[in-house]
């Protein structure tokens, strides 16, 4: 396929200026993992070294809440910076915004790697990593809804969802570079001294990042359908008033289906902590479930094309509810091997959950989601919807340490569990964490369930979006065209 591609007059497409497909697609690949890297390097240490260097206490669960809860600071911050970078993208393009993405994203991340301890500088320490967090936030805020809008705008008819697919397939990419990142420094540095300082040296390298993704982005061009609302003086001045008058149904749908961010979440944030912390007492090792992360995303690296590509051939409403409820059921039968530090087949569950299954979801929503709304408002609408509902899932990890909480204090010595030292309740440290191994299945799980069914009905009241033009998608009464002329001009894109 050509990546010079100019519709024809009447197409229902952008005609006056040549898409992009190919080049839209790397940029927006390369960009996505760039910048994930740098938002999921924090999460890995979030769950991994934070509690212990910024959030200092006796009690292991106020350390783990409290680094949780900075995590989740950063979904706060989401949803304002989708509101300011949403507007930027539709006012003054997709291609803008990214740019300003990446250098907020690099910048805050590369700072973090400098920050002074709490035994160095007391409160302040954690402070400035909350704020740090904020910016990285505002940043990420505009970056799923900028790259996706600019490759589907970019792409042919009949290929939306295989090549906005590419988004989520960058962002799996940069979690891969993350873990891996992670994965050789907790392997071969002392646990001392990956504490100390070994666990800087991945937000050192995301100055790199800051300069291959600036470069990367200053050349890709300007979506076609933005240009011509630009020269047609078609741009809104306030996308978000707009966007919410006459898309707000689909808005609220989007927020409703963002909340399936609670299955990655349960995986590599709360996961990551509940099978590693001495304190829940599962045992398993920091590098052997970083492995969890590594692997799971390489599958859905690999899945993630041929699930966006299925979705051009029947449709993305099928394919979504069906990744939403089937690994929001498998959450439960991950929790338990985790809990019972069956590592292979804990392993092999969060492969099927998370790295199979989940993609039904997550290689799907970016085109879905854009084709809900019109151009004028498409990078507004997607962006704040989509992290609101991330939003509501970031605290789960603290809920559910709240709820679910480790073993006391006293079941942790010289770092390591303690399972024969009797409780006051006159239980021993090992009774204990099975009790609590056990609530941390059910009450974990059957949330992260109970958010996939909201998310699944909100896919199914949805209208299908897969054979409506780029010119009509927004439209209540845009009307899909005929099969058969979809499969003669999808064989012709392919």
């Amino acid at each position: 396929m050509p990546d010079e591609i100019v519709e024809p007059p009447g197409s229902g497409e952008p005609s006056e200026h040549a898409k992009q497909p190919k080049k839209a697609a790397a940029s927006g690949w390369i960009g996505s993992a760039l910048e994930y890297y740098d938002f999921f390097i924090y999460a890995q240490a979030a769950a991994l070294v934070f509690p212990n260097i910024f959030f200092p206490s006796n009690n292991p669960q106020v350390a783990i809440v409290a680094a949780f809860a900075t995590f989740g600071v950063g979904y706060v911050a989401r949803p304002i910076g989708a509101f300011v970078l949403g507007h930027w993208g539709d006012t003054h393009g997709r291609k803008n915004v990214l740019v300003l993405c990446m250098l907020l994203m690099g910048g805050s991340t590369f700072l973090v790697a400098l920050l002074p301890t709490y035994s160095e500088v007391g409160v302040l320490a954690p402070a400035l990593l909350v704020f740090l967090r904020l910016v990285q936030g505002f940043a990420v805020g505009g970056e799923i809804s900028g790259a996706s809008a600019m490759i589907l705008e970019h792409a042919p008819f009949g290929r939306r969802g295989y090549f906005g697919s590419f988004t989520l397939q960058g962002v799996q990419a940069g979690q891969i570079i993350a873990a891996a990142v992670f994965l050789p420094l907790s392997a071969v540095m002392s646990p001392d001294a990956f504490q100390s300082w070994g666990w800087r040296i991945p937000f050192l390298l995301s100055v790199l990042v800051v300069v291959a993704g600036y470069i990367i982005r200053r050349r890709v061009d300007e979506t076609p359908a933005f240009q011509e609302e630009a020269e047609h003086g078609e741009v809104p001045k306030a996308p978000i008033v707009q966007a919410v008058s006459e898309n707000g149904a689909d808005m609220l749908r989007v927020i409703c289906m963002a909340l399936m961010n609670a299955i990655p979440t349960a995986v590599t944030v709360f996961g990551a902590t509940f099978a590693t912390s001495a304190s829940y007492g599962v045992g398993m090792s920091t590098t052997a479930y970083l492995w969890v992360s590594v692997v799971g995303n390489v599958v859905a690296v690999i899945l993630i094309p041929f699930v966006g590509n299925l979705t051009d051939r029947i449709g993305r409403r099928p394919v979504m509810i069906f990744g939403c409820l089937a690994s929001g059921i498998l959450a439960y039968p991950y929790l338990y091997f985790v809990s019972q530090d069956n590592l292979p087949m804990a392993f092999l569950f969060a492969m099927l959950m998370w790295g199979v299954v989940y993609q039904g979801y997550n290689a799907v929503f970016p085109s879905f989601y854009q084709e809900l709304f019109p151009t004028k408002t498409r990078v507004t609408a997607f962006a704040v919807s989509q992290n609101i509902g991330t939003l509501i899932t970031a605290f789960l990890p603290t809920i559910y340490a709240a709820l679910v909480g480790p073993t006391p204090g006293a079941c942790v010595v010289d770092k390591k569990f303690a399972p024969n030292v009797a409780l006051p309740s006159g239980a021993t440290c090992r009774q204990a964490a099975d009790v609590i191994e056990s609530n941390v299945v059910w009450t974990v799980g059957s949330i992260t369930f109970g958010l996939a069914i909201i998310a699944a009905i909100a896919a199914y009241s949805a209208r299908e979006t897969f054979r409506i033009h780029l010119n009509d998608l927004g439209k209540k009464d845009a009307q899909p065209i005929p099969r058969e002329e979809y499969d003669r001009l999808r064989s012709a894109s392919v």
